[in-house]
């Protein structure tokens, strides 16, 4: 039966691998300097590391929102998040997972009668408006920075295009490391409260914690809906909103995975308090409203011309109602497994 209940959160790791796989690979596949199978293998792995070494900052932040108590409330909560992201990448919108299991936990807290954070829901959305920001000017210095560099440098543009090839898979698997360390919170992190499975221990060589098996679960989900389902959201994120050229894809890829990277990282958080600086919090945050956010900045840097608004808009109205979705479905499903299924959703 405690298999049962995870499919959802695999259904919604699967879900998040299709969708936001594009975020971090698209650019590169769309420009045509990667295959899609390369792409797919780099993402894969460097997703599953990110995820059971890295996962865990944001993951913490994820449960002071909603601590989702019992297994069927987490199953439900993931499986209303799942069927919302597939619908959307059904239609071929790169949509915020972070939003949807935001939306799909404050349903569960909703129906169940549990307290919101609102503290830590402030926090999460403000860096739906922070990190697009933060990485159009991410994307504007690089791109200032890669021109200078490539003015100085005199080289032949063949070279320009081995570096930049070589450059978009290094960069990508950085940023899978950091999509699998920051976006795991939003595949498994509602069955953290519950988690069912015990640490691996072998002798003193090997541990595997329950919440790390959970990570590993996870990851292993998202690595299948890269293989099986990116190819559709590749396309919006590589063509359709702006056209790039490899260096500039190369730009966006950066600019996205530090962007992901400084929300995941424990190291860097403790690094700015021993400096005496506010830490950054360490929250999921949308892969998607960050690739779209460096790609209308490489569009700025080029004087706002060949933006197609249309798209942004489009993308903009799914940020905006996939939450409110996630939660009513979420309350609606929640409303079923309890009366209909006589399934306990919340343990008080």
């Amino acid at each position: 039966m405690i298999w049962f209940f995870l499919l959802s959160g695999i259904f919604l790791g699967w879900s998040l691998g299709a969708n936001d796989a594009g975020n971090i690979f698209g650019t590169a596949v769309g420009t045509r300097m990667v295959k899609f199978k390369v792409a797919a293998l780099v993402a894969s792995v460097f997703v599953i590391l990110g995820a059971v070494i890295s996962g865990a900052g944001a993951t913490t932040t994820l449960g002071h929102l909603g601590g989702i108590n019992a297994i069927a409330g987490s199953f439900t909560v993931a499986l209303a998040s799942a069927l919302t992201v597939t619908s959307m990448s059904r239609l071929k919108l790169p949509v915020s997972t972070t939003q949807v299991i935001i939306g799909g936990i404050v349903g569960w807290n909703w129906f169940t009668g549990s307290p919101t954070n609102f503290k830590v829901l402030t926090e999460i959305i403000s860096t739906w408006f922070f990190s697009p920001v933060l990485s159009a000017i991410f994307a504007l210095v690089i791109f200032k920075l890669v021109t200078f560099v490539l003015r100085k440098v005199h080289m032949h543009i063949l070279e320009v295009d081995a570096l930049t090839r070589a450059g978009l898979i290094v960069v990508g698997a950085f940023g899978a490391y950091s999509l699998g360390g920051n976006n795991i919170a939003n595949v498994v992190g509602v069955f953290v409260p519950a988690n069912p499975f015990d640490t691996i221990q072998i002798g003193n060589l090997f541990s595997l914690s329950g919440t790390q098996q959970l990570f590993l679960m996870g990851s292993l989900a998202i690595s299948a809906g890269i293989y099986t389902y990116s190819g559709h959201v590749m396309k919006t994120i590589g063509n359709e909103l702006y056209k790039l050229t490899p260096v500039t894809a190369l730009v966006v890829v950066l600019s996205v995975s530090l962007v992901l990277f400084v929300f995941a990282s424990q190291k860097l958080k403790i690094f700015l308090i021993s400096l005496g600086l506010p830490p950054i919090p360490l929250v999921p945050v949308s892969s998607s409203q960050a690739v779209i956010g460096a790609v209308i900045g490489i569009g700025i840097s080029k004087g706002g011309k060949g933006i197609h608004y249309n798209v942004v808009g489009k993308i903009a109205l799914a940020w905006v109602t996939t939450p409110l979705v996630s939660c009513l479905l979420s309350f609606i499903m929640l409303f079923f497994v309890k009366n209909v299924f006589e399934l306990r959703v919340v343990t008080f």
